[in-house]
Order: structure tokens, then sequence, then C-alpha cells
């Protein structure tokens, strides 16, 4: 059976599937689709288990996958590993990014503050790796602190950041926004319309 991993993203994380419609290419779309697929995945864990000994072993599950994703030799017939382990050895990505989202998690689901960088940081310089190349991580990480700060609830930080961020963005190229723009959503309640204005508006100026 096939599985439609856009279709997943886009029940899972809304705000990233439409700015991910902004990607012309339709290669480089598929490829970020497939790391918001795993970050989905990972996102989902906690809501399937309820003891935080089951959740780490899930998780601890998909770290030990991260051997077969980086030396291009993912487990058959999985979808998304299949599907990143594809965008990894296309694009060069690192490794150190992936490890640090998992170790993030289990972090969470023994009641560590959120690892913004891990959440937010590393994976937005992904994608946007994904999109443009190397050496924009500078460029990219204000944005994701503000997608972080406003994703975790703290609005106002957010907002005091976003300047900041704005400025940085100047020296990223046209086709990475894509990989940054859902940090110029706040509202996870907005109705979906407005979100896509908001994208729009925000891949067309090149700010949040």
């Amino acid at each position: 059976m096939t599985v439609d991993l856009d279709a997943q993203v886009r029940a899972a994380d809304l705000d990233r599937w439409l700015a991910s419609r902004f990607v012309a290419d339709e290669a480089a779309r598929a490829d970020l689709i497939a790391l918001y697929a795993f970050e989905a995945e990972l996102m989902a864990i906690p809501t399937r288990v309820t003891q935080p000994l089951l959740a780490e072993m899930r998780y601890t599950w998909w770290a030990e996958q991260m051997d077969g994703v980086f030396s291009d030799a993912p487990r058959v017939g999985h979808p998304i590993l299949e599907a990143l382990t594809a965008a990894v050895t296309r694009h060069g990505l690192s490794r150190e990014p992936f490890d640090a989202l998992i170790e993030a998690h289990i972090g969470r689901v023994h009641g560590e503050a959120h690892d913004l960088d891990a959440f937010y940081v590393g994976p937005m310089q992904v994608a946007a790796r994904i999109l443009a190349g190397e050496g924009h991580d500078a460029a990219v990480a204000g944005a994701g602190r503000v997608r972080g700060l406003a994703q975790t609830g703290r609005t106002d930080e957010a907002t005091a950041v976003r300047r900041t961020a704005n400025a940085a963005l100047k020296r990223l190229p046209t086709a990475a926004f894509p990989a940054v723009a859902p940090a110029a959503l706040t509202r996870a309640d907005e109705a979906e319309p407005f979100k896509r204005l908001r994208l729009f508006w925000s891949v067309l100026r090149g700010r949040l």
C-alpha cells in the first residue's frame, strides 16, 4: 500500500504543509515533506503511549534507525525512513539535528523544558538546506526561535525577537524562504484561508 506522506503532513502540521506549497521544485518539496513527516511521527509518540518509558523506547527505535538513514540503507518498506534517507543522501544532510531532535523529545516525555534549538531551529535549518544548500544556518536561526516561542505560547517573546529575525532573513535566498515562512503564523486556531494569506504575504515580502 502506498503511503501518502503529503496527506499525513497536511493532517499533522498544517502550517508547514501550507508553506511547502510555495516550493516549486517537486523533488525538493517531496524531500521537505519527508522531513516534516519524520517530525510529525516523533511528535505523535506521546499521544499513542501513556508511559514515559514506553515513549522513550519508541524514540530509541527511531534513534537506531538513523544509522540506516545516514548510511543510505533505510529499513525497507518504511515509507518515512525511505523518503528521509533519499532526502539525506540528495542534500548531504548532517545527522546532528536529527539526533538532537530525538533526544529533546525524550527529555520532554520526562518533564524537561522545551529545547527550542532542537525542536525548532535545527529542523528549520535542515529545511533551508534542502531548499537552498549549505551556508544559511545563521540567517535561519532567528526565525526558528520565533517559531519555537510562538508554538510554546511565548508570543510576547516571539514578537520581541521578530525584528532581529527579519534582519537576518535578508541574507536568505528566496528559494529557502518557504522553510522559514511558518514562523509568520502565530495563531494555531486561525482559519486555513487566513493562514494561506499570511504565508503568501510573508513569502512575497521575504519577512515574517
